[in-house]
């Protein structure tokens, strides 16, 4: 087992302690938190171990597990991985990209593995229907949300698109053509509803919208493909697949045929793939412990992460046009 310790006690680091706590992958050794009463206040209710300095922690465990806010991300990886450990790091990767080249160029200068928390990578849906998205020409996402104070110091693009972004880059093998984008923002000083459209140099168009003043919650991706549209729910964790092949010179009864007006008839029907529900924060913990373990990669890696942070900021620079 890897000795694990967590840095941040927010809302997701007490997630990421309870998680850590019950996988048989790492043993939780601690965590630290700057807000000295609300650390102490979880190590009493939780009996998670809290150290009183980042350096302490660092030194007692083999992986550093960074929840704390973006700002400090880039500070507190560049800690680690100079005191030799491997570094989870929530997603963004950092505040800037010029700090995401830097961790990169640290974990491999210190010879250490760092994954980035892209959770969605992990989400069942997205896993069921993965290995069926080949080569997408037209995407289409919405990540809509309800408002919520956390996380309004960052724009919407950061705070929510990102997830998109970075899915879309793990399925599109194509290099960023060009990026169109437009954002508003109605309470935040920083955009609350984006749009964008990314074109990909292998023809694939993207558009994807971000929204956290949302009346409803829903977070979709469609991919259309020759032959194929493939629906993922992020948020229901449900998937749909709707294929054509090449309609049978006597069709059934029941078959579903589109005939073109050149003639040529396909036949449509539906592959369901099954969904095997799971703990997405939980699997993506385990799996970096798996890379280290196997000396393997990372599923989301340092430079994936970077990828993903400098397209979003490509789109936020599109904002400022």
């Amino acid at each position: 087992m890897l000795k694990v310790g967590v840095l941040g006690a927010g809302h997701l680091g007490k997630i990421h302690l309870r998680l850590l706590q019950q996988s048989e992958k790492y043993e939780l050794v601690g965590f630290y938190d700057e807000n000295q009463e609300n650390a102490e206040k979880i190590a009493k209710e939780f009996g998670y171990k809290h150290f009183a300095t980042i350096a302490t922690l660092i030194h007692a465990v083999d992986v550093i597990d960074i929840v704390t806010p973006t700002l400090s991300h880039y500070k507190c990886a560049r800690v680690a991985i100079k005191s030799g450990k491997h570094v989870f790091i929530e997603k963004p990767i950092s505040n800037t990209v010029e700090e995401a080249e830097e961790i990169i160029a640290l974990a491999k200068e210190y010879n250490v593995k760092g994954q980035v928390g892209h959770v969605e990578r992990f989400n069942p849906a997205f896993i069921a229907t993965k290995n069926m998205i080949e080569n997408p020409m037209f995407i289409e996402t919405h990540r809509l949300a309800e408002f919520n104070p956390r996380g309004t110091d960052v724009p919407v693009v950061l705070d929510l698109m990102i997830h998109d972004i970075d899915a879309i880059l793990s399925v599109v093998k194509s290099d960023v053509k060009s990026i169109n984008a437009s954002g508003v923002s109605v309470i935040s000083d920083t955009p609350d509803i984006a749009n964008a459209r990314i074109e990909f140099k292998n023809g694939c168009v993207a558009n994807l919208t971000a929204s956290r003043i949302s009346l409803k919650n829903m977070r979709k991706s469609r991919f259309f493909q020759k032959d194929a549209y493939i629906s993922v729910d992020f948020l229901e964790k449900k998937c749909e697949v709707v294929k054509m092949k090449d309609a049978p010179e006597i069709p059934g009864d029941f078959d579903m045929i589109l005939q073109n007006a050149e003639g040529v008839k396909k036949q449509i029907y539906f592959a369901n793939p099954e969904v095997e529900h799971n703990n997405a924060i939980l699997d993506e913990l385990e799996s970096f412990a798996d890379a280290i373990n196997n000396d393997t990669t990372p599923v989301v890696t340092l430079d994936q992460g970077t990828n993903a942070l400098r397209v979003a900021y490509q789109i936020i620079e599109c904002f400022k046009k």
